[in-house]
């Protein structure tokens, strides 16, 4: 086994296909072609159903790119330890995140202190960013509450209540507030299964004695958000992400008892020490918690 051989599997995996890889490696179609055939011979495994134009890992290959993300990821480290100064000055930071609301201020002052590092900002629920962290496609990653997991280390940017919202033409639109047993006479729109804000408040009704359920499930905040502002039911959303919309209202639940979310900045522990990583943690540190 050759590391060529391996950078050439790891490569194919994660383009998704032999000549996405070659143009990404700089190498020709035939040569990637070759080494991971190498590879497969010599150790007697299939590494890729190739049918047609399609390419697709294997058992085997899933295996084996979860041991490649790795070893990639600690010589991208270790080539970041040698030329600190060059991290910092034209590297890239992956982040994902639950809501970028959360963002906005640390990523202007990290922007400040490190004009040439390239940012790139992806949505996702709190399942999505786990299974992004643990498979290294991104380096920091926001969650809607400060997460037990083991291997993460964390910092609390704000907390803050989950409150109802509906569109300003809605019969609720002058409500002071609702309970649980209120909310369960109207249609609910939900987001999607991994939500943090969702399972947070069907916890805190069931704890209540009432069942809430979603009329309309979406996926992403803004797919609610555009559904209640066309009326046709009530969102949720923690307080700190409502923003500014004049088609809504916000209208807060009661009791609040188990509806409080926090909002963490997180990290693989052993990605802490990166530069880029260790930078921003530091920079959202540095600024005042909200509220």
């Amino acid at each position: 086994m050759r590391y060529v051989q391996l950078r050439a599997f790891h490569y194919v995996a994660i383009c998704g296909g032999f000549s996405r890889a070659a143009e990404e490696l700089l190498l020709t179609q035939p040569a990637i072609s070759d080494q991971v055939r190498k590879l497969e011979e010599e150790y007697d495994v299939l590494l890729f159903n190739r049918m047609r134009k399609q390419v697709t890992l294997t058992a085997a290959g899933e295996q084996l790119l979860q041991v490649t993300r790795r070893m990639f990821d600690c010589e991208q480290q270790a080539l970041d330890f040698l030329s600190e100064s060059r991290a910092l000055q034209s590297g890239n930071l992956r982040i994902v995140a639950d809501s970028a609301h959360h963002l906005l201020h640390i990523l202007a002052d990290f922007r400040r202190s490190y004009p040439g590092v390239h940012i790139s900002v992806r949505a996702g629920n709190t399942e999505t960013v786990v299974t992004s962290l643990h498979n290294y496609e991104a380096d920091i990653g926001v969650l809607g509450e400060m997460p037990t997991l083991k291997n993460f280390d964390c910092e609390l940017l704000s907390s803050s209540p989950i409150i109802s919202f509906v569109a300003n033409s809605h019969p609720l639109a002058g409500a002071r507030e609702l309970t649980f047993a209120e909310l369960a006479h109207h249609p609910l729109v939900f987001r999607e299964r991994g939500s943090k804000t969702r399972l947070k408040l069907e916890l805190a009704a069931r704890e209540a004695g009432v069942e809430l359920k979603p009329t309309i499930e979406a996926e992403g905040r803004e797919a609610v958000r555009e559904i209640v502002a066309s009326g046709a039911g009530i969102g949720f959303v923690s307080i700190a992400e409502f923003g500014e919309d004049k088609r809504l209202t916000p209208i807060p639940i009661r009791p609040q008892d188990g509806l409080m979310m926090d909002e963490a900045l997180i990290c693989l522990q052993e990605r802490r020490n990166a530069k880029l990583v260790q930078a921003f943690f530091e920079i959202a540190r540095k600024r005042p918690r909200g509220v």
